[in-house]
């Protein structure tokens, strides 16, 4: 039986609280810890018939000092860090400090540059080597499961793997004019930024949104999808044999679109702080206060989402295509554990992951990408835990 600290109370949160409360014998004892403790004692009581011990704390998790003071109380074997990206680093070195294994489902940003790369967190390789703990990165779908398919794809299907489409659809309908299925801010600043793809050993630029095609979908059918940058990508260069081309596609609505460009245009996309009635604010973050919660949008939204990896490579010397791939119903998700499909999706890899670390033997000193680790175990929890895969031959 393990101790974890969950740091972070929105959706994927929520659902990382579900799953793990529901193997008290694996995840005895949780620690919900945000900067608001109501959120906390929320997800806390939706768990309250669980075996597993649930308790709250309030904790600024940019303060390192405060993040090492809660784990010398609460004392886990492992931080399961679904909070902002922004706070990545602070959390690590709270780990560092402490001894205590880590696990996140999104690569480090920093706050005043939209802009996200693992630099900084692999440059933490070492330390936690010497240290003799284990960081899990991007242990969520998009990045982490996605990862997974290609690593199970490359082990039990090619001899190599040359080309590579990650294809993320979400076809549910919330209700709303406009509203984004994650953290709002940092959902944008991911959208506005130049998309990018790997090719022949080289990073290509291309305007956001710029490069896009129709795509027919299993269980949902047509839909526009739109070359982005993604996370993802950038380990498994490092890490898939024979790989020429890699490139990471998402749809968004026409009414999406037009809204974004709107709100891009008039300024309400900026991070850049402007002031109004005296004070600085940074109208991102104004925006955000002002959309739906990500987390109120499982009672409302229908459909399915579909992601996926289109891989190509060969196999005894001939040539193969596979698909790999997820189909999330939003209801079912939300009649579980009250959440929509994109935080399900991201939150039953983490609860996976962090089982992972704690008994599935992922616990290898060091910071480690999902896709380094053997799949196999993995990709059979999440079929017994929600997220059933199938694989075609193109």
């Amino acid at each position: 039986m393990s101790k974890v600290l969950i740091i972070g109370a929105g959706g994927v949160s929520r659902v990382v609280v579900h799953k793990c409360s529901q193997l008290p014998e694996i995840f005895s004892e949780i620690c919900i810890a945000s900067r608001t403790l109501k959120k906390c004692d929320i997800l806390k009581d939706e768990v309250k018939n669980s075996k597993s011990k649930v308790t709250t704390a309030q904790l600024n998790a940019d303060n390192t000092d405060e993040i090492i003071t809660l784990i010398k109380t609460f004392k886990p074997e492992l931080i399961i860090n679904v909070a902002l990206p922004y706070q990545d680093l602070t959390i690590m070195d709270a780990c560092l400090e402490t001894g205590v294994h880590y696990l996140d489902t999104a690569n480090y940003e920093p706050i005043d540059e939209a802009k996200f790369e693992y630099k900084w967190q692999w440059a933490y390789h070492e330390k936690f080597k010497n240290k003799g703990i284990t960081a899990l990165l991007g242990s969520g779908f998009d990045p982490g499961v996605t990862n997974l398919f290609c690593a199970y794809a490359q082990k039990h299907f090619f001899d190599e793997i040359n080309y590579i489409d990650i294809i993320d659809a979400n076809a549910g309908n919330h209700g709303h004019p406009f509203a984004t299925n994650f953290n709002p801010e940092i959902n944008i600043r991911e959208i506005t930024q130049k998309g990018k793809y790997w090719e022949n050993n080289n990073w290509v630029e291309t305007e956001p949104l710029s490069v896009h095609k129709t795509y027919n979908f299993p269980e949902i059918g047509d839909k526009e999808i739109y070359l982005m940058y993604h996370e993802e990508m950038e380990s498994l260069v490092k890490n898939i044999k024979g790989l020429k081309k890699i490139r990471f596609w998402m749809t968004f609505s026409k009414q999406y679109l037009n809204y974004l460009n709107v709100l891009q245009n008039v300024g309400m996309t900026s991070i850049k702080p402007v002031i109004y009635d005296g004070k600085e604010i940074v109208p991102l973050k104004f925006l955000k206060a002002v959309l739906p919660d990500p987390a109120s949008l499982g009672k409302t939204t229908k459909g399915k989402t579909c992601i996926g990896c289109v891989l190509e490579g060969k196999k005894d010397g001939k040539p193969i295509k596979k698909y790999i791939y997820n189909i999330c119903d939003h209801e079912k998700c939300f009649s579980e554990v009250n959440s929509q499909a994109i935080s399900y999706t991201t939150g039953v890899p983490a609860m996976i992951g962090a089982y992972m670390i704690l008994k599935g033997g992922w616990n290898k000193p060091g910071v480690f990408n999902i896709e380094q680790h053997n799949p196999d175990l993995f990709m059979d929890m999440l079929n017994k835990h929600g997220l059933p895969w199938q694989v075609t031959t193109l």
